[in-house]
């Protein structure tokens, strides 16, 4: 995939292109069902499927008062993502105060029509554009007219939230990764939530108990689910190895940061010092406890590891690495 870091960024000649504009925050499956039709179209017509999306929340620029939500993942997952599902080129908008302040037509003619050379422009119904999202739908299809391009209006993808339909956002996936309900959250991403890092010292605590851990540097890609023990996969130069993730303070022993993250590789030693880990979240399978003393903790390990190696086992796919 072709990655353009602004207007400046995207090569004369470049186009004639099928696009779509959003945050896509997290590359979910109501995004992916965006991207499939939007690909579908593209290629019958011989066109460049492109999506333009922003290197930041836009609200961070907007109303920079107003606390955000956290982010499903990085500007770099975000953009693996977007190539995995098949965009052929994607435009990184930096949403400085000077593009928030392009009135729509200045942003349809710079980014869809001057940069882009759009033909079709798939949109939802709820779409806004330009300074204080002053643009709708009809102001876009108008200046479609203009420019030579036709706008597609795409439906939302609904997904079954017990027993009711519910639009597929990364609103609804934010509220099940936080609460810890990563199987949930992973029917409406279409994968397992995962976050990454690099791996840095600890304590050594782990060792001393025989059950060595990577801990995560804090500076983390991805959103962290509740604090707890999850059974998850433990990714290191592309290899998937079955892990028991912690998430939280370890109450049985003083002083250890809040949200530390430590990784417990299942059957296998590796050197992880210094290396790049991505962790895939299954599912979770007890909060985070105090416990009375060593002993205690390591029988609930046992107990962890035995739990998680069942898990893992009966997912599709399932191989131990």
């Amino acid at each position: 995939m072709r990655v353009f870091r602004g207007v400046e960024g995207v090569p004369d000649g470049f186009g004639p292109s099928a696009v779509t504009v959003g945050k896509f925050d997290g590359v979910h499956l109501g995004h992916r069902d965006v991207i499939r039709q939007l690909c579908a179209r593209a290629d019958a017509a011989g066109h460049v499927p492109a999506v333009v999306t922003f290197d930041r929340n836009p609200l961070s620029v907007i109303r920079p008062d107003l606390p955000l939500p956290p982010d499903l993942v990085s500007p770099d997952q975000k953009v693996e993502l977007l190539e995995s599902a098949g965009v052929a080129a994607a435009l990184v908008l930096e949403f400085t105060p000077a593009v928030a302040a392009w009135e729509p037509e200045e942003f349809v003619r710079r980014v869809l029509v001057d940069a882009l050379h759009a033909r079709v422009v798939l949109a939802g119904s709820d779409f806004r554009f330009g300074s204080r999202r002053a643009g709708h739908l009809e102001d876009l299809r108008a200046l479609g007219g203009e420019h030579g391009f036709e706008v597609v209006v795409i439906e939302d993808l609904l997904l079954d939230d017990a027993g009711t339909p519910r639009r597929a956002s990364s609103t609804w996936v934010r509220e099940l990764v936080q609460s810890g309900r990563v199987r949930e959250a992973a029917r409406v991403l279409g994968r397992p939530p995962s976050v990454r890092s690099q791996v840095v010292h600890g304590e050594k605590r782990g060792r001393e108990l025989g059950y060595p851990t990577a801990n995560l540097d804090p500076h983390i890609e991805g959103l962290l689910p509740e604090d707890g023990v999850y059974a998850s996969w433990a990714i290191v130069d592309g290899e998937r190895h079955g892990a028991a993730v912690s998430i939280g303070n370890n109450p049985t022993f003083e002083g250890v940061p809040q949200h530390q993250v430590e990784a417990h590789l299942l059957d296998r030693k590796l050197d992880l010092y210094d290396r790049t880990i991505e962790l895939e979240f299954v599912e979770r399978i007890r909060p985070m406890n105090r416990f009375p003393d060593a002993a205690a903790l390591v029988a609930q390990l046992d107990a962890d590891a035995a739990r998680i190696r069942e898990l893992l086992a009966s997912e599709p796919g399932s191989t131990r690495g």
